[in-house]
């Protein structure tokens, strides 16, 4: 369980630091007069407050967020769980939730932890840089980032390398305090059961999005990575703009590694998008037509 709990943190980590420099991470639209700055702006607001929900319909057109809150909302009639899908839900949300949860799960994990220490810890080093090697050559493969992005991207991993070696994530004291960040954030969600997790509707589970992130964000501050701070550190410059195009450069810093990428956008119906956010959508409807148009020679016979 600790193993795959430490999985779970690094990827987090990582996908938060390359939505940091991706093109769509800052990426949105506003209502009103708004201009790609301020557009972009207000995204990183948005991910300041935990208000991930109002996020997502930030960086979409009206249509398409409507269409996500479809799906979101008709998902609960996909999928059914398993029993022991269930069952697993309840039993761990039990022990997130019950008194003296960080010290009883610390308790359960603690042979995990020395074992772990035991087996990799010095090993740790040897494993990042290797992940390093393999990370940095899958961007330098990449098909779809510029010359730029590439270099942000090293960037990104070099600094999370950096961090990830210098910290003890097994470290008695701090993993009891994950552990106490985490139990709170189960607590705050009160989602006793697999069946009412499913049953919220996305305006219900919206406010319930802002505990998730918030209670991830506390993790990282426990082992010194400060999402906040990070987002504290962002500065927005447009570069060019014609009537319905911008070109902005996003600058900020990771842990103290200065660092910067650039973003275009699109004026729709007087709202500024992320142009990768709007050129995916309609990569997206087309596909969906093409395989219509496929189908519906054989549905007619």
């Amino acid at each position: 369980m600790l193993n795959t709990l430490a999985r779970m943190t690094l990827v987090s980590i990582l996908a938060v630091a390359a939505g940091a420099c991706n093109r769509d991470s800052a990426d949105g639209g506003t209502s009103g007069s708004d201009g790609p700055v301020e557009t972009v702006q207000h995204s990183v607001e948005l991910v300041r407050n935990g208000d991930l929900a109002g996020l997502i319909e930030h960086m979409l057109p009206p249509e398409e967020f409507a269409r996500v809150k479809t799906e979101w909302n008709q998902r609960k009639d996909q999928d059914e769980p398993t029993a022991d899908e269930r069952a697993q839900f309840e039993e761990t949300m039990k022990k997130l939730t019950a008194d003296d949860a960080a010290e009883k799960l610390y308790a359960e994990f603690e042979p995990d932890i020395r074992q772990f220490d035991a087996q990799y810890q010095k090993q740790i080093p040897s494993m990042v840089d290797m992940g390093n090697t393999y990370l940095h050559g899958l961007v330098r493969q990449s098909q779809t980032l510029s010359a730029g992005e590439k270099d942000q991207a090293d960037s990104v991993i070099d600094t999370l390398s950096v961090w990830v070696k210098e910290t003890r994530f097994t470290d008695p004291a701090l993993v009891k305090q994950a552990l106490t960040v985490i139990s709170d954030t189960a607590k705050k969600l009160d989602l006793k059961t697999l069946e009412q997790a499913r049953a919220l509707t996305f305006e219900q589970a919206s406010p319930k999005f802002k505990v998730a992130f918030d209670g991830l964000k506390g993790v990282f501050e426990v082992y010194g990575f400060s999402i906040d701070q990070t987002l504290s550190t962002v500065k927005v410059e447009e570069l060019s703009r014609t009537k319905d195009t911008a070109n902005l450069k996003i600058s900020y810093s990771l842990m103290g590694t200065p660092l910067e990428t650039t973003t275009e956008m699109v004026l729709i119906d007087g709202r500024w998008y992320g142009k990768d956010t709007i050129e995916k959508i309609r990569e997206r409807k087309a596909s969906q037509a093409t395989d219509g148009a496929a189908v519906a020679p054989a549905t007619a016979d």
